[in-house]
């Protein structure tokens, strides 16, 4: 069963993505911080993060550049789920390391294709 972490700072985003996903049959765990994100991924593997950008202490840019740099997670897929539609947030997404960007709000079907594409790439 392929893990996905989830860190966003909304608690319904959290839910309503870990419903999602958890009726897929992934275990999903979730974050409401970057920080903790980082904590979490000192004690479990995760085959996939979904990252929200606009978190209030360290952001989902940052984030995503912190997991690039462990060794573990060089190539794991990050998936972008955010409000932000603006080209230049994708760009600077893309540059962190980003794999992909999903724009809220979302339809759950769209999350679980993009996740399962990004996931059947990594393999």
């Amino acid at each position: 069963m392929k893990s996905i972490l989830v860190v966003d700072d909304s608690p319904a985003i959290l839910a309503l993505v870990n419903l999602s996903l958890t009726k897929a049959g992934f275990n999903v765990s979730g974050e409401l911080s970057g920080s903790a994100a980082l904590n979490a991924v000192q004690k479990n593997l995760f085959d996939l993060f979904v990252v929200d950008i606009n978190m209030p202490g360290m952001d989902g840019f940052t984030l995503i550049r912190k997991l690039r740099e462990l060794p573990d997670y060089t190539k794991t897929p990050i998936l972008v789920l955010t409000a932000e539609e603006v080209g230049i947030e994708r760009q600077q997404g893309k540059e962190a390391g980003a794999s992909g960007w999903l724009v809220k709000p979302f339809q759950p079907a769209t999350l679980l294709a993009v996740v399962n594409k990004l996931l059947k790439d990594k393999d």
